[in-house]
């Protein structure tokens, strides 16, 4: 990689804050190579016309979970990844408070790494959205 990993949990919230991330408001209490644990507060900016939270918001939150604890995981010698694949089955919303994402992952290969992600609600305690993402290791070319 051409970059050096963040080290420590204020490094990893500072990484984000002129991107989508800090843009949006995420936090992250935990990135290790076995979880990544983000936090959302529920905004108007958040939300789709209706009210309700925009499930595009839902789907950032969890693939820069993922995103973030694949970076943690990448192989010696790599130089990146990429997201090639993603998949989210949204089964409520919220309208205020904040939402909270555990990413962790399934599959940690050389070419490729699959996470997933379970969103919930604090106002309601209960699962919003399940998600999985397949990341594409990337390595120098040469």
């Amino acid at each position: 990689m051409d970059f050096k990993l963040p080290e420590g949990i204020e490094a990893w919230n500072a990484a984000g804050d002129d991107y989508l991330p800090g843009r949006l408001g995420m936090r992250f209490s935990k990135v290790e190579a076995d979880e990544v644990i983000a936090e959302l507060d529920v905004s108007t900016a958040l939300k789709a016309w209706n009210g309700f939270l925009h499930a595009g918001t839902v789907v950032a939150l969890a693939d820069t979970a993922c995103g973030y604890g694949a970076l943690k995981c990448l192989p010696e010698g790599s130089s990146g990844f990429t997201t090639v694949e993603l998949k989210s089955n949204h089964l409520g919303t919220a309208q205020e408070g904040t939402i909270r994402c555990v990413a962790r992952p399934i599959h940690l290969g050389r070419t490729t790494q699959v996470w997933d992600a379970e969103i919930t609600s604090d106002q309601t305690a209960k699962i919003i959205a399940h998600f999985r993402c397949t990341q594409m290791v990337l390595w120098p070319r040469g």
